[in-house]
């Protein structure tokens, strides 16, 4: 760990795992898999095709079955992540379960490609373990933040991380895009080929672009030999940091907070292109040019949210976007045209560059200085956000198959952000300008 936190080459190279993971994200959970799903998933032939057959003759909805796996994905993550990170802790070879999950997920992308009208089966496993290897290196990932910047630097690098991922995700989508919109130039190939060679090259980008972080960021290898007592040693790293946060006030508010605004903003995210789609009955150029525009948006989100992070604080900066996002779900509630469509998505990829990017660095600030099991530290951060991202698109499954209205999920998300705020307010008054 020589230099490490100084070695500017190591701090460019970590964020662009940024790069490499976030067409994830914008490709495959935020633009053409949420609109392909449901032509797709399909039983051929049958006299209700949308109605997809769950252990027999149990029906679901091809949307709920989508908002389900993403659910189903996020609770094995929950589960997963903190037993992982703890033997990576024990064993300090994090970049290796890093290197594993982004190995299966991007893999998983790759394997999308074979996902043909009426093969649902493979749509939604591929989708659930894409998600699955995202969210499982992502862990990993974000505990890197502590050991290669100094404080001072995790805001700004950060926001570097994830206006990376914006651009990078922007790219490749645009060419994708260039393949639905203009099938002459690539040989008149249908939407459906389109669609799926669109999930061949994000898993091929993330694969190849991962390489760099891999190569430069540390390996921090401990004198362990591998047994059956890392199991062991696994779940006592785990349980020491647990004992850590428990006795933390200021992580223990955060972490709190955090699961609150992180169940609205995670569930606006997965669940928007469906929004635009099922609810406004927008066309399909309508649905990619907003999500475009919450990219683009989100990347001087993420600078203008660190820069008041840096000079009014943290906790302010992030009662000032959860304050913003509640009256964009207010906003939401009453949008029924195209054009207050797209109002809604500058607003909200303003706010979720922010608060992605906020939220990273305002938790890598309250951990404990000189703290080596990093690893279990982000692992309790990443199970709220999984736990959240759980809870939310659950709910909003569960409000979609009860009433068939999504308005309705918009209005209980401001509940969710309305409490949040009284968390970030106690955190506010404990430290206030200090982090």
């Amino acid at each position: 760990m020589e230099n490490v936190q100084n070695n500017k080459r190591t701090q460019n190279a970590w964020a662009f795992y940024d790069w490499a993971n976030s067409v994830h994200s914008l490709t495959i959970t935020s633009a053409i898999f949420p609109i392909y799903f449901p032509i797709a998933a399909i039983v051929v032939g049958s006299v209700t095709p949308n109605l997809i057959p769950i252990f027999g003759s149990f029906l679901l909805p091809n949307t709920v079955i989508y908002s389900y796996t993403i659910s189903f994905a996020f609770l094995i993550l929950a589960i997963l992540v903190p037993m992982v990170s703890g033997i990576a802790d024990y064993l300090g070879n994090k970049k290796s379960f890093m290197r594993f999950f982004c190995y299966m997920g991007s893999f998983s992308c790759i394997g999308l490609y074979f996902f043909t009208k009426g093969n649902y089966w493979v749509g939604t496993l591929g989708f659930l373990f894409s998600i699955i290897g995202w969210g499982g290196s992502i862990v990993f990932y974000n505990s890197f933040l502590p050991e290669i910047a100094t404080k001072e630097e995790y805001d700004q690098l950060s926001a570097k991380g994830f206006a990376l991922g914006y651009i990078g995700s922007v790219i490749l989508l645009l060419q994708n895009l260039s393949m639905l919109l203009l099938p002459n130039l690539y040989g008149n190939i249908s939407s459906e080929l389109a669609s799926r060679i669109s999930f061949l090259s994000v898993g091929i980008w993330w694969l190849i672009f991962a390489q760099i972080p891999f190569h430069f960021l540390p390996d921090n290898h401990k004198s362990v030999k591998l047994s059956s007592s890392f199991f062991v040693g696994g779940f006592k790293e785990l349980k020491n940091v647990f004992v850590k946060i428990r006795d933390i006030e200021s992580v223990r508010l955060f972490l709190v907070s955090f699961f609150l605004y992180n169940l609205g903003a995670q569930t606006v995210m997965y669940l928007g292109a469906l929004f635009g789609s099922q609810e406004l009955h927008l066309p399909t150029d309508a649905l990619i040019i907003t999500i475009l525009l919450i990219q683009i948006v989100a990347i001087p989100g993420a600078f203008v949210c660190s820069s008041i992070s840096q000079n009014m604080g943290n906790i302010f900066a992030l009662i000032l976007i959860v304050f913003i996002w509640i009256l964009i779900c207010c906003f939401a509630y009453f949008v029924y045209g195209q054009v207050q469509f797209y109002v809604l998505a500058i607003s909200i990829g303003f706010v979720m560059g922010g608060i992605q990017s906020n939220s990273r660095s305002t938790y890598a600030k309250l951990c404990p200085n000189n703290e080596k099991d990093l690893a279990s530290f982000f692992s309790f951060y990443d199970v709220c956000d999984r736990l959240s991202t759980v809870l939310g698109t659950f709910l909003f499954g569960v409000i979609i198959q009860i009433t068939g209205n999504m308005r309705i999920g918009i209005l209980i998300l401001t509940l969710f952000f309305s409490i949040s705020l009284l968390f970030l307010y106690r955190l506010h008054k404990l430290y206030k300008l200090n982090i």
